[in-house]
């Protein structure tokens, strides 16, 4: 009689242990260390997300589930801060990634002061907004260096202050040096093998650049932009320190604060946070569709 396969416990069909067929799809005992970190994130943004798209649906003064965000879009004041969050947000985001690109591919070799680059752009973020912002006030000021120069090179004073402008160079200080992270470890990433071996073919620095560079670094530059797109939707200090909160720039966060912290009214905070939220995760959700239609190949060199 011929013998017969007895198949051991926690195998497949085909007799291959289900701990490699998880294994093969990524899946294995080291998943289990992101248990913390999933419990924190659940702990301190899933709930307190939850509690706040439900309370935002029980209007304090009733008129139904949805009078909170009826209020808030009949009301062309409010709802205008919708505009003027993008208006800001969108160019600070754009400006600041722009800024950052050139500078942190300069950055991919070594070269005079680059320390000493890297240390400035970082000082912005030891720094804060508020202190930024306070910092501004006195730098921008009539009598401040900034216009003192302007004024002893024979230009006209600006006016950097408790307007638009100020607020808007306020945010791309505070936005440039994230972007500025990300994209050096995005084109420090890139093989310059890849770069030389165009070269060694007798393409030109600025055909290696718009050929091989920008494509290999655009899902790392969209993923930067996005990344600041969220850090100036949040803007708040500079907007109310420098800026002009009731019209230029009073962006969304401003009615979520004066929702909470004046009028006690956490359930319209919490419909406007929402709408906020809303509208970052649409225009997020855009530009990963759009980042995942671009290259997804080796950003590495190798030897054939």
């Amino acid at each position: 009689m011929a013998d017969t396969f007895q198949q051991p416990f926690g195998t497949d069909t085909s007799g291959h242990p289900l701990r490699h067929r998880l294994a093969e799809r990524g899946v294995d005992w080291s998943l289990l260390l992101l248990l913390p970190a999933v419990a924190v994130i659940a702990g301190l943004f899933l709930y307190p997300f939850v509690y706040g798209v439900m309370i935002s649906f029980q209007p304090v003064n009733g008129g139904g589930a949805f009078a909170n965000y009826r209020a808030f879009f009949t009301d062309s004041y409010q709802a205008g801060a919708i505009v003027k969050t993008l208006r800001l947000a969108v160019p600070v985001a754009v400006v600041s990634v722009g800024l950052a690109a050139p500078i942190a591919y300069q950055s991919r070799r070594e070269f005079r002061g680059r320390k000493v680059v890297t240390l400035v752009l970082m000082l912005p973020i030891t720094f804060g907004s508020i202190l930024i912002a306070q910092g501004m006030m006195r730098v921008f000021s009539p009598h401040g260096w900034v216009n003192l120069t302007l004024e002893r090179i024979g230009l006209p004073r600006g006016t950097f202050l408790f307007n638009y402008q100020g607020t808007f160079i306020a945010a791309v200080l505070t936005t440039l040096p994230l972007s500025f992270l990300l994209l050096t470890g995005f084109f420090g990433g890139i093989d310059p093998a890849l770069e030389n071996a165009a070269a060694t073919l007798g393409a030109s620095r600025a055909t290696r650049f718009w050929k091989i560079i920008m494509p290999l670094a655009m899902p790392g530059i969209l993923t930067a932009l996005m990344l600041a797109l969220v850090e100036a939707f949040a803007i708040f200090p500079s907007a109310i320190l420098i800026g002009q909160p009731d019209n230029a720039t009073h962006v969304l966060t401003i009615p979520i604060y004066q929702a909470a912290s004046q009028r006690s009214d956490y359930t319209q905070a919490s419909a406007i946070a929402i709408v906020l939220t809303a509208i970052e995760l649409l225009i997020l959700g855009l530009m990963v569709l759009l980042r995942n239609s671009l290259y997804k190949g080796p950003a590495v060199g190798g030897k054939g």
